[in-house]
């Protein structure tokens, strides 16, 4: 790797005061040296952050400046592709904490476009880690001790948004309510009497017909190296806020290649559409209840853009498996996975029964005393 010359995403940044190398200051808007201090604001591009074309990327990558040829650092322990800095040759995968060395691939891919930049800085993600393994009931002792030697790390995670327009064609069939009377036989006091009552039946009829929808932003996250639960309810990012993608935001940070690509994104982003393209189709249905037998869609004028969206996280071992706490460095949101010690768990069922056992016995003496 040595002999390779930097990709984009390894840039270095000279200060401009001592020539040191720059990392990007997290909350600001600017890279810190880490020499003497100083502040280098990032130049503002003055882009806009563009939308491609879905089908002609689908077919093959093009050969202009939407794509690139870059070196990754393949994670065998979970599978994430990241990227070292030009003279780190080991470290350990801020995904999972397992170990890599860097026997890089090359692999040619769709340049990130778009990014959130840090607004959640280093003390503050900290403090919210420490809080976070504090506030854990029935922790083991240990846990905070381990989860603190492990650290927590910037990193970027790469995500899909989609923009479409849908056409669908279904059939179906309306459900219309009306009155009716209705007579029934009661027994009072043994013996039956007829009485009516309205009653509310459902009047079917065929249906069918053409609706459309517009979708803008889903937002598909593009790593599988991050626990599914956990990263999804990191949402909502302020999407409107994305700025075009610069280097300089990415320097002293972790960021991985996409490990879901454009297609299977894509396939993500259909599911998504469904509920709302069947809302759709039942108010266009109309009546008091809907049934869907088919429907096909088509989809038109798809965009898309490569974006990079900033986390706080720290993936700690304790025993033989690994837990991954993330910070939405957006909103401070917090999402982990914990372990938990069952000595404590045994405990508090044991104290739980001792003290039904003592209101057993000091409700069976009050009892005897009568």
């Amino acid at each position: 790797m040595d002999n390779q010359p930097p990709t984009p995403l390894q840039r270095q940044f000279p200060c401009t005061k001592c020539g040191a190398k720059l990392e990007f200051m997290p909350g600001t808007d600017s890279l810190v040296c880490s020499h003497c201090g100083a502040l280098n604001k990032i130049a503002e591009s003055g882009l806009d952050v563009p939308l491609l074309d879905y089908e002609l990327y689908i077919q093959q990558l093009p050969q202009d400046d939407a794509v690139h040829e870059t070196l990754v650092v393949h994670c065998a322990a979970c599978g994430a592709e990241s990227h070292l800095a030009p003279d780190v040759t080991a470290d350990r995968c801020k995904f999972c904490g397992s170990a890599v060395v860097a026997e890089s691939q090359s692999k040619k891919a769709i340049k990130p476009m778009a990014l959130l930049p840090f607004i959640v800085n280093k003390q503050q993600a900290d403090k919210l880690f420490h809080q976070w393994v504090e506030g854990l009931w029935f922790a083991p002792s240990a846990l905070a001790k381990q989860a603190e030697r492990s650290g927590i790390d910037g990193a970027y995670i790469p995500a899909w948004t989609y923009n479409a327009q849908t056409v669908t064609q279904y059939t179906g069939q309306r459900g219309d309510d009306y009155q009716e009377m209705e007579t029934y036989t009661e027994f009072v006091n043994g013996r039956p009497e007829t009485r009516t009552r309205m009653v509310t039946r459902t009047r079917w009829s065929y249906a069918s017909g053409v609706v459309q929808d517009r979708f803008a932003n889903l937002l598909v996250l593009a790593t599988q190296s991050l626990p599914a639960k956990q990263a999804q309810h990191l949402q909502p990012w302020d999407l409107q806020n994305l700025i075009p993608y610069a280097d300089e935001y990415l320097s002293g940070m972790t960021c991985q290649s996409y490990q879901v690509d454009l297609a299977n994104g894509f396939s993500v982003a259909k599911e998504m559409m469904v509920p709302v393209i069947r809302q759709t189709i039942e108010s266009d249905i109309g009546g008091n209840h809907q049934r869907i037998d088919s429907a096909e869609t088509q989809y038109q004028s798809v965009k898309f853009r490569h974006l990079l969206l900033p986390l706080w996280i720290s993936a700690y071992k304790f025993g033989p498996k690994t837990y991954r706490f993330l910070i939405n460095a957006r909103t401070g949101e917090v999402q982990g996975e914990r372990p938990y010690s069952g000595m404590k768990i045994t405990l508090l069922i044991l104290a739980i029964l001792a003290a039904i056992a003592v209101i057993v016995l000091i409700f069976m003496g009050a009892q005897g005393g009568r």
